[in-house]
């Protein structure tokens, strides 16, 4: 199918329900991360500790905790700014997945009804002068025809 028709989604305005639940999401996300990255390095100081842990009992205790609260501290910024490029691919990638199937259903109805067929060529012959204007009609039937020949639209 030709790009160069305009996808009804690209229009639809962002509500301020979309922007707060992708806000939300990312934030669990985030703490998610922060929560699985002090985790695991908390298990691994105690894993370093653990022979010594067995005569410093209290110092093992206080020696886990500063490394939860400084794995808190560094992995703050890191896991928030991993969580927001996550989602905002994530979120690209489900609108490029929603325009391509809008764009297919779209175009399998147009194949059936010859009146939004029409209205897509137009569309399409317009989005093809406004890149280079064409001042006469030869040039313009040249364009449409090598464009049905590349769209494989032999039917038409």
């Amino acid at each position: 199918m030709n790009t160069t028709v305009k996808s009804v989604l690209n229009q639809l305005p962002m509500g301020p329900a979309a922007v707060v639940a992708a806000s939300s999401s990312s934030k669990t996300l985030a703490n998610l991360l922060l929560a699985a990255g002090v985790a695991a390095l908390v298990v691994g100081a105690d894993q370093l500790i653990d022979s010594w842990a067995e005569s410093h009992v209290v110092a093992a205790w206080l020696a886990l905790w500063a490394v939860a609260v400084l794995a808190i501290v560094v992995l703050r910024g890191l896991t928030r700014h991993l969580a927001q490029n996550l989602m905002s691919g994530l979120d690209a990638w489900s609108a490029h997945v929603a325009r391509s199937r809008a764009d297919e259903r779209l175009w399998s109805m147009a194949q059936s009804d010859p009146r939004l067929m029409s209205d897509l060529q137009v569309a399409m012959d317009r989005a093809s002068e406004a890149q280079t204007p064409v001042r006469d009609l030869e040039t313009l039937m040249n364009r449409r025809a090598a464009r049905l020949v590349r769209d494989r639209m032999y039917y038409i």
